[in-house]
Formats: structure tokens, sequence, C-alpha cells
């Protein structure tokens, strides 16, 4: 009898030992790779190696964006994408305005200027040394914070006051030594001499112009919005969008830059490697793209005859079913395609689902089809 009791213990213990070890087995196998919380040093500069091509070229310096116009598409964008997804921009600061306001888990910035990287890793070591707004202004600038800012002044008053205030030499050598400490020394980056000096022009020419830089055509006197007007424009309802408009929006691109989850990339949207190195890495972590946002790179493309290899890479991407592009339209588009009389400089939104649905059936020809395709 004690044989035959313990017979059917060990028979019940067995099974619930299988049935855990199948659960346990069933769980490893259906359980998904998320996106990290934060990236370790190691991992980001690994993640940068890895997704970036070689240094391209670009004819225009545009240490800033030119597009004000940003703001007339950020509370549509913001009813329809949810916070936690991906987000892959180019580009320089306008990319800061939209993770503020959308909120995802993590950023690709892919410029194919390694300038841009490298400006974008000065951003990070600024955010990273700076307590507030004013403190980050006074960095980027370098021009002594005014008094009486604090975490309530709205980016009017941020630039009212910084309007006055004359660059200074000594902040500049200071801060130019603090972000390569951040750079080379806490974060360990292995930034060469070309990446150093890069870091210096970039900072200059915020020294030079301070709140009032603008994009550059080489070759023209042409005028675009100064960094101010950009940092400080609403929308039709009086709000303003930029990641400088609040010291929430600020906050959370500072976090973000703590964390290590925007992340620079060298790259062609056309090329062979860095679009579908982000892919990659986001498939490993179960990350889908919900956000791509493309400035006027698009009519460059097709301008250079290259933009179905950009489109082939699109579809390497693991994007979710809502994916929204946003893209603008600038002075090529307006000469091809006038009849559609396209939204210049402004930036406009599509579906991505329906940007590759029409590539797969051939129907984009040419950059009048991206009008078509955007509101």
């Amino acid at each position: 009898m004690l044989t035959t009791v313990t017979s059917r213990h060990f028979a019940v213990r067995l099974f619930f030992a299988l049935l855990l070890t199948a659960g346990l087995s069933w769980s490893s196998h259906t359980a998904q790779a998320t996106i990290p919380a934060q990236l370790t040093d190691r991992e980001f500069w690994q993640l940068f190696l890895r997704t970036s091509e070689a240094d391209g070229f670009f004819e225009d310096e545009n240490y800033v964006s030119n597009e004000l116009g940003y703001e007339r598409t950020m509370q549509r964008l913001q009813d329809t994408v949810p916070p936690g997804g991906v987000f892959l921009g180019v580009g320089p600061e306008q990319n800061f305005h939209y993770i503020a306001a959308l909120k995802p888990s993590i950023a690709f910035i892919i410029d194919i200027r390694r300038q841009n990287a490298i400006e974008h890793l000065m951003y990070k070591a600024l955010f990273e040394l700076s307590d507030d707004r004013g403190a980050f202004l006074a960095r980027l600038f370098s021009r002594q914070k005014p008094d009486g800012l604090d975490a309530s002044s709205d980016a009017d008053a941020l630039f009212s006051a910084f309007a006055t205030e004359r660059p200074q030499k000594q902040l500049f050598t200071e801060t130019l030594a603090a972000i390569e400490q951040v750079l080379l020394e806490r974060h360990q980056f292995p930034l060469d001499e070309r990446d150093r000096a890069a870091v210096a022009k970039v900072l200059t020419a915020f020294y030079d112009a301070g709140p009032e830089l603008m994009y550059v055509f080489r070759g023209t006197a042409e005028k675009h919005p100064t960094y101010r007007q950009m940092m400080t424009v609403k929308d039709a309802a009086g709000r303003n969008w930029s990641y400088l408009a609040t010291a929430e929006a600020f906050e959370f691109i500072r976090e973000k830059q703590r964390r290590n989850l925007i992340v620079p990339v060298v790259g062609d949207f056309a090329g062979m490697k860095a679009l579908r190195a982000v892919g990659d890495y986001l498939r490993e972590n179960g990350g889908r793209v919900d956000v791509l946002y493309t400035s006027n790179v698009e009519p460059y493309l097709f301008v250079a005859g290259t933009w179905k290899a950009f489109y082939e890479n699109l579809l390497a991407l693991p994007v979710t079913e809502s994916a929204t592009v946003i893209r603008s339209f600038f002075g090529s588009t307006v000469r091809e395609c006038a009849a559609l009389r396209p939204t210049i400089r402004a930036p406009v939104i599509g579906s991505m689902g329906s940007l590759l649905d029409a590539y797969r059936k051939g129907a984009i020809t040419s950059q009048c089809d991206l009008v078509t395709l955007s509101r």
C-alpha cells in the first residue's frame, strides 16, 4: 500500500514537473524581445557602428532645419500616433520636436553626413550638461544665461532674454571642453580628430550667429527661418510644439539622451546598410517603425535616380500597420509638380502602407506621386 501511494505521489509530482517545464518552454518560445529602457554606452556606440555607413556628401550646411511649418502637423500626429513606438528621422534639431510630442521608446536619426551625427552627439552632451532650458541655450550659444528665467518661462521669454546677450569666447572654450569630457571620458566614445573638429565647427556656428542661426544654401543669399523663429513659432491654436516650448518637453528629450535612446546614424536612405541595419536591430528587439520623418530627402533621391533603392529599404523595415511618413517639399517639387500645388517647406503626412503598396504596384514614378499621397 505504501508503495502504491508513493508511486502515485511520484506520478503526480512528475506530471506537474513536466507541466511546469512545458510551461516554461512555451513561455520562452512566445516571449517577445522589447526595446531596452536604456542602452549602455558600449551598446550605444556599437549600435552606431553597426548601423552607420561611410561619410557622404550634402551640398548645404544645415546646422539647423529650415522647416518653419512643422507646427501645422503636430496636433494631427499626436492624435494618431501612440507613444512608445519607434521614430526614424533625418537632419538636425527638428527631430526633437517630433520626439517630444510623440514620445517614442527609441529614435534613430539617419543622415548622409557624419557631421550631422556628430552634431547630435554635441546635442547629447549639452542635454546631459544642462539642468534646464536656460542653461542649455547658454551653452549652445556660448552666452551668459540671463537672469529671471525659470522652469515656467516660455520659448518667447527664453529667446527674448538671450537676444541681447553677446557671445563670450571663454564660455565657448569651457563648453567645448565640457562636451569633449562628456563624450570622450564619461561615455568613452572613441571620437577621432576629425570628429572633434566637427564638434568645434558646429559649436562655432552657434557661437557666431546665436539664436539667429539659419540654414545655409551654399553660394546663395537665400534667407531661411532663424533658430529663434523655429523654436518660438505657434500653431493656429496658439500652441508652441518645439522641444524648447516647455520644461516637460525639454526634460523628455534630456532623459532620452541620458538613456542613450536617441541614436545618430550615418547613412544614405538609398544606401545598402543603414536603414536595413536599423531594421535588423528592431526585429531583434521587438520594435516596429511607426513614424518615418524624411524631410525633403525623397525629392533628392528622385533627382539622383536612387529612389527605388530607398523604397526597397523601406520594404525591409518592420513597420506598424498605421505607420506614418512625414515629408517636406521644396523647389524641385514646385517646378516638377506645379499643377498639384504642393505644400512647400511645411511638413505633410502620409501613410507608409499606402506608399509601399503604391510602390509595389508600380504606381510611384516621380516625386509628384508623393504629393498626391500626402496631406
